[in-house]
């Protein structure tokens, strides 16, 4: 009952902190971007703009909510949860620390679980420890691609299609680079387990982005392109499409969709820092206890969150063309490349 009451606690901290991590990000995106340029950024609602995602979210609640005509009622409504539960499932597998030895607390009368003995356990910061983990969130976050292309042909638009039909033919064609380079390192560890792939660089000399450069600089094109974030957000690209495939959504539908792309940038940076920057590892303290291993993990990760803000005000939007050039002309052939040398070193028995 222990071991129950615990992993009830992880889900509720786990998913509480990544659903606050997707509102703050907007508030991050404001702000960084108000820097770089020399602005102020939102002020009004709290100190120094800080309950600005607050606001966000009960305008969201309030604004009228409406079914263009001629709709897919059905796959209307379901297309912005298709779009941020497969983001929110893959943290469940994310290791986020090392483990944890919980003290025996006693024995308390628990309402629904009668008598039951706390602590005397050892557990740690991942909901569940799945032996295939790395195929699982490859598995799992390659769903959110339905619902950006069911939102686009339910709204019965022109303009969600066309941003549909891109969005998809973009995160499809740069998964195949994303996954390439992921096995690069599973190859190397032999493992596809995670937490393994975390504690296999266990000091900073380890790190698969000394031995995995290619690999790195590959994931990290692909996390970009796999988001939707500039300089590949296509998805969106006002310019072009209005609005996107979610031209037609509003109130809380429209806020669904991006707290699954801010939810999916979370994700992705924490498996970066899981696969190349040596996971919750401590920089020269390999031995460093859970409470110090976890910020270790979030400082990594909030790096590679503030990188996809940095880049966005940074570079240009790539055409469409050139989207689709640079992944099955240099990308994928390069992914496969790498994955070569690393098989072939492998069998070498160079490492």
């Amino acid at each position: 009952m222990t071991v129950t009451l615990v992993t009830l606690l992880k889900i509720l901290v786990i998913y509480g902190g990544l659903i606050n991590v997707a509102a703050l990000m907007t508030l991050a995106e404001r702000k960084v971007s108000a820097w770089m340029q020399f602005r102020i950024g939102p002020n009004r609602v709290g100190p120094w703009g800080v309950l600005q995602p607050l606001a966000d979210g009960v305008k969201f609640i309030f604004k009228e909510e409406f079914t263009p005509e001629g709709a897919n009622k059905f796959l209307f409504r379901i297309a912005p949860m298709l779009s941020a539960v497969p983001a929110m499932l893959t943290v469940a597998v994310l290791p986020l620390a090392g483990d944890i030895a919980i003290p025996k607390l006693g024995t308390f009368d628990l309402p629904f679980f009668g008598p039951t003995e706390l602590g005397g356990i050892t557990t740690n910061l991942s909901i569940t420890d799945l032996d295939i983990s790395v195929l699982f969130v490859l598995a799992v976050s390659g769903l959110s691609i339905y619902g950006i292309i069911l939102g686009g042909w339910a709204s019965n638009s022109k303009y969600s299609l066309l941003g549909a039909l891109r969005a998809s033919a973009q995160m499809i064609s740069y998964e195949l680079t994303l996954m390439l380079s992921l096995l690069s390192i599973v190859v190397m560890t032999g493992s596809l387990d995670l937490r393994e792939i975390a504690t296999s660089q266990a000091t900073i000399g380890q790190w698969h982005i000394w031995t995995q450069p290619l690999a790195f600089i590959l994931f990290v094109v692909a996390t970009f392109a796999e988001t939707n974030r500039h300089p590949f957000d296509f998805a969106e690209c006002e310019p072009e499409l209005v609005g996107g495939f979610h031209t037609e959504y509003s109130s809380m539908k429209f806020a669904l969709f991006f707290m699954g792309e801010y939810c999916a940038m979370a994700v992705m940076s924490g498996l970066t820092v899981t696969f190349f920057l040596g996971g919750f590892g401590v920089p020269f303290w390999p031995d460093a206890p859970w409470f110090v291993e976890l910020p270790a993990f979030l400082a990594k990760t909030a790096f590679f969150l503030f990188l996809f803000i940095w880049v966005r005000w940074t570079l240009p939007r790539f055409r469409f063309d050139q989207l689709m050039g640079l992944s099955w002309k240099w990308l994928l052939n390069l992914a496969l490349f790498n994955l070569f040398l690393t098989g072939l070193a492998s069998a070498l028995g160079w490492f």
